[in-house]
Order: structure tokens, then C-alpha cells, then sequence
């Protein structure tokens, strides 16, 4: 009876040992997934070393706008208990812009110039004061849906050094240079 009491506390042994060895294997195969799932969502989600903050006065419009004028994608939102928008972030190809309401203080561009004679004649110029530069696909596309969506236009597409460009501007008056990608 001890020989058979024997064997069967070897048999238990070997068996646990098995599961311990195959409990482990899952764990480091697990371990392996999660540390691959952290990759790619780092990856993902990296932020450039310059990211543009912009506020506006309704930031929740903005962010609905941004998306349907100028084809950026929402990627983070958070609000206050008061409605406002606290922070996003919208991606726009490998870019991203980060923004918000800050007061109910704050005043855009455009009502600022309303107010302001310096500001609104800085603004009477095309160029872009304090503004964003983006690099789009297709620049006759993307100005065709800028219109479509009620930009300002501030020139037409250019040509020449130092690219195909347009300037626009936003529904509270944020300055923004588009570029063609040079596929060259």
C-alpha cells in the first residue's frame, strides 16, 4: 500500500508541476500579447513633439466643424460640468491639434477684430497671424470641402515655391495654411 500511496503522490506532483508549466506558458504568452497590445497602442496614439492648442468659444462646434471643413478626426473629448469643452484633440494625418473653451471670458479671433481696430487691421492682410500649417493629400479636394463647409477663404490655391497652398479660415476666425504633400 505505501509503494501505491507512493505513486500516486509522484503522479500528483508530475501533474501539478504540468499544470504549473502550462499555467506559466500562458501567462508569458499573455504577457507577450499585452506588452505587443501596449506597442501598437502607443504607437497609435504617439504625439508629435509640437502640438498647436487653439481655444474657442464654443468648443464642442469647433470639434464638429474641424471635422466636416477641414477632415480632422476627434480623437479625446472631455467637457466640464458646465457644458464647455475642457480639452480635445482632433488627429489630422500623422498630426494632431489639441483644443478648447477656456472662459466664458475668451474671445476668438473674429469677434476680437470686432472689437479691436489693431486686430481687425493685422487681419485685413491674407497671411497667417498666429496660425496652424497642415499638410493635406489633396489640396483641391480639401478646398473644395473647406467652401463646401463655410471657410473663410483667405487666397485660392498658389503655386510655386514653397508649395501648392491655400489659406482659409476657421468659423471663429483661427488661421489655417494648407499644403499640398510632396510626393517627390
Amino acid at each position: 500500500m505505501a509503494l501505491a500511496a507512493k505513486k500516486a503522490a509522484m503522479t500528483r506532483k508530475r501533474r501539478a508541476a504540468a499544470s504549473n508549466a502550462a499555467t506559466t506558458r500562458k501567462r508569458r504568452e499573455a504577457g507577450k500579447k499585452a506588452a505587443a497590445t501596449r506597442k501598437r497602442r502607443a504607437a497609435a496614439t504617439r504625439t508629435p513633439s509640437v502640438v498647436p492648442m487653439l481655444s474657442y468659444e464654443d468648443g464642442i462646434a469647433a470639434l464638429e466643424w474641424l471635422a466636416k471643413a477641414f477632415g480632422f478626426r476627434e480623437r479625446d473629448r472631455l467637457t466640464a460640468q458646465d457644458g464647455r469643452l475642457s480639452h480635445a484633440e482632433m488627429e489630422v494625418g500623422d498630426g494632431l491639434i489639441m483644443l478648447a473653451s477656456p472662459t466664458p471670458d475668451y474671445q476668438s479671433p473674429k469677434r476680437h477684430r470686432q472689437v479691436c481696430e489693431p486686430a481687425r487691421k493685422w487681419s485685413e492682410v491674407p497671411w497667417i497671424i498666429d496660425g496652424v500649417l497642415v499638410f493635406v493629400d489633396d489640396l483641391d479636394a480639401h478646398l473644395s470641402r473647406s467652401k463646401a463647409a463655410g471657410a473663410t477663404i483667405l487666397s485660392g490655391i498658389e503655386e510655386g515655391p514653397p508649395g501648392r497652398r491655400y489659406r482659409a479660415e476657421d468659423l471663429e476666425g483661427h488661421r489655417w495654411f494648407f499644403f499640398e504633400k510632396d510626393e517627390g
